[in-house]
């Protein structure tokens, strides 16, 4: 079977005998690797993240790492064209493809103690450094494998056919990966199960391409392989072995997985460690937190009979609330598997009748609700991530103030006082002072061991002490005697001088409060921008002045892509919470989106030339500066009408953006045709630096800096400027 050409391609075909490949072998064994890529990716980035106890600057750098080295792969793939056995090569990396990450994962869980101090987080340098040796054999491997495909599938040199069937099986692959783990595979595997299935189906598809190629003593070998493996599955537990040396010291009561992360409890002195992600959730014993939770938002109202709770419930914050007479505690939970294992391990947590468990998202919680509450404590992790910041927006303040009763109180807490405001934690407290201004009368800060916030229509005081002794509730900690050791003057007046400082609104499409708390974050480790820094500036903006027009609109689509995916993900979450599993389709909707795209622009659309890159780059350009408009709209939607217009118009827009840039890669391959190893490698090489540029710059600083809807302008203005450089270079 021969490869479809481009008509323009005037030089006839060549035997397909210099790379004898059976075409159905060959594409299954693209769309496989396509898949466990999805895979690798997926878990490997949850791994690393989880390791690095991350934030979203933390996901940027893996994400960035994984673009930046796979497209250096893809650069090192020009040497494709020069190889005689380029299917024998393709083979063995196929081998590696399926074995590293099992290696990856079980050495990153057992170094990260042994190479840096136990407990200790790490900042921007040294996470950088440990991505990229983790992330390096890999990514390198696959950005290489992407090339040597297009060599092998172009029967031609001149042929540019053999690119865009790459493109798109590789799409194909990821877009059955991303079905895969949504509808099967994340009820039923683990990480390390995940890298088992994606290993199989890379032997399998290696040595059934290697039998149809004559290539017996490698499809013997293949099989071996996958013998071997299968039986270390049934024999040799890697998930447990490798927890165990993770967490030494400790005692592993539970580790899992869900869609939302992997929880390990360990068990130390007695004391039960809740360990999401890689960030210790709670502890079963840490009595002070979680007293002061309670006591400081529930001594303002210690008559109140309905309370809402946001997260924090299984460490025993809902069963202190309970000490007030209460008649129902409402604690929303997202994660099921919390829940789960609470059950199975702190069975008394939750077992009071009064407390009502309701597994969803907090935010999505509170918008739809038509209950109303006297108290209202949100104990979620500090805004560390978007996610996290959208529990400290404007908007949700104003969605818990509706669902207040007059005189109702919000409270909630973020970072570490101990005797010293940082000017970092001022810069975040002065935020939050201002967000909730204008919505609650009143606003009270009180330095806890966690800076805690109080708003509401009606009185607030800090006395806590004598409210909790005039209700007579016992406490282990929180006294008179422990809060006037808080509460000092000092301690007071540091908060009140931060709090009165001019600052911004934290908003959810203006999330500058996670910017500054990345800013806090990044403050307690000693990082300078030096030698390496800016190496890395001076080589990107050589690589950018040296960029041929064509690879630049497809580095520039690449950018746009990530960019404005970050973008319409944020959307979503701010509309409807975190609801993993539309927001996993969204994601398997873009990638949909750019089969789509690379299927017409290979197959149906062959006459288009570089005129028609053209169009495309302005068709994004369109796109990016229309789309603000788009998602104001669905912000200012009233009624149930924003459920209905959210869960189609965003799925939309992602799909419009992916088939965009999926239309691009082949196109490009056409016009700019060099030879197959030399033009894909180029391509690829572009598109997967703007993307990791993407990724990087626009979820770590630019939309926390500029906002949601400038910087869809600036992605709209950077591709105008790539349709501009074609234009002109095309006249």
């Amino acid at each position: 079977m021969k490869w479809k050409q481009d008509p323009r391609n005037l030089m006839p075909l060549a035997p397909c005998s210099a790379y004898p490949v059976h075409s159905v072998a060959f594409s299954f064994a693209i769309s496989c690797l396509g898949l466990s890529a999805f895979l690798t990716q997926l878990t490997l980035m949850r791994e690393l993240v989880s390791a690095f106890s991350g934030n979203e600057l933390v996901f940027g750098i893996v994400l960035g790492n994984w673009m930046l080295l796979t497209g250096i792969g893809s650069t090192l793939g020009k040497i494709a064209s020069r190889l005689r056995a380029a299917v024998t090569i393709f083979l063995i990396a196929e081998v590696f493809i399926a074995l590293l990450p099992l290696a990856s994962v079980f050495l990153l869980r057992i170094l990260r103690n042994v190479v840096f101090l136990r407990g200790a987080e790490l900042g921007v340098t040294e996470t950088v450094v440990s991505c990229f040796v983790v992330l390096a054999p890999y990514c390198l491997v696959t950005g290489y494998v992407l090339p040597l495909a297009c060599q092998i599938a172009s029967p031609s040199i001149r042929g540019s056919g053999g690119i865009g069937r790459v493109y798109l099986l590789d799409n194909l692959g990821n877009v059955l990966g991303g079905f895969a783990f949504l509808v099967v595979l994340v009820h039923w595997l683990d990480h390390y199960g995940m890298l088992y299935f994606a290993a199989v189906l890379n032997l399998f598809s290696a040595g059934f391409l290697a039998a149809t190629a004559g290539k017996r003593v490698l499809a013997t070998g293949l099989a071996t392989i996958l013998v071997g493996l299968l039986g270390m599955m049934a024999l040799v537990n890697l998930n447990a072995i490798s927890h165990r040396l993770e967490y030494s010291g400790q005692k592993i009561v539970f580790y899992g997985t869900s869609p939302y992360g992997s929880l390990v409890v360990t068990e130390l002195a007695g004391q039960l460690n809740f360990i999401e992600n890689g960030i210790p959730l709670f502890s079963t014993d840490n009595v002070g937190q979680i007293e002061e939770t309670v006591h400081y938002a529930m001594a303002q109202r210690p008559a109140a009979r309905r309370v809402l709770l946001v997260c924090g419930g299984v460490s025993g914050v809902a069963r202190e609330i309970l000490k007030y007479p209460v008649e129902a505690v409402d604690y929303v939970e997202l994660d099921p598997l919390i829940l789960d294992v609470a059950q199975q391990y702190l069975p008394d947590a939750l077992a009071d009748p009064r407390i009502h468990v309701i597994n969803t998202d907090g935010r999505l919680f509170v918008r739809k609700t038509k209950r109303r509450y006297d108290v209202v404590i949100v104990d979620v992790p500090d805004p560390s991530t978007s996610q996290l910041n959208r529990f400290y927006t404007r908007e949700f303040f104003g969605e818990v103030h509706r669902i207040l009763k007059p005189g109702g109180v919000l409270s909630f807490s973020m970072g570490t006082y101990e005797n010293y405001l940082s000017q970092e934690l001022a810069r975040l407290v002065s935020v939050l002072r201002r967000t909730l201004e204008g919505i609650y009368a009143n606003v009270l800060i009180l330095p806890g061991g966690r800076v805690f916030f109080l708003a509401s229509n009606g009185e607030l005081t800090a006395d806590v002490a004598r409210r909790i002794e005039e209700a007579e509730v016992q406490t282990r900690l929180v006294s008179r005697d422990y809060l006037k050791g808080m509460f000092t003057s000092d301690r007071m007046d540091d908060i009140r001088r931060a709090s009165t400082a001019d600052a911004a609104r934290n908003e959810d499409f203006n999330p500058i409060l996670y910017y500054y708390h990345l800013r806090y974050w990044m403050s307690q480790f000693q990082f300078r921008f030096g030698v390496l820094e800016s190496g890395l500036v001076i080589l990107l903006l050589i690589y950018l002045v040296r960029l041929r027009p064509v690879p630049l609109v497809v580095f520039c689509g690449g950018f746009a892509a990530s960019a404005l995916e970050v973008v319409l993900l944020l959307t979503f979450q701010v509309l409807f919470g975190s609801v993993y599993y539309q927001v996993g389709m969204i994601v398997t909707m873009f990638m949909l989106g750019l089969v789509i795209g690379a299927a017409l622009s290979d197959h149906w659309l062959l006459g288009w030339d570089r005129c028609h890159l053209i169009y495309l780059a302005v068709a994004m350009v369109v796109f990016a500066a229309s789309l603000p408009l788009v998602l104001w709209g669905l912000r200012s939607t009233e009624g149930s009408n924003w459920l209905v217009l959210g869960r189609i118009a965003i799925p939309l827009l992602t799909l419009l953006l992916a088939v965009l840039v999926g239309m691009q890669f082949p196109l490009a391959a056409r016009v700019d045709f060099r030879g197959p190893a030399v033009t894909s490698a180029g391509l690829y090489t572009a598109d997967y630096l703007g993307a990791a540029l993407g990724a990087l710059l626009v979820s770590t600083l630019l939309i926390p800096l500029l906002g949601v809807f400038v910087v869809c302008l600036l992605v709209a203005g950077l591709n105008l400027v790539a349709a501009t450089v074609m234009l002109m270079r095309n006249g």
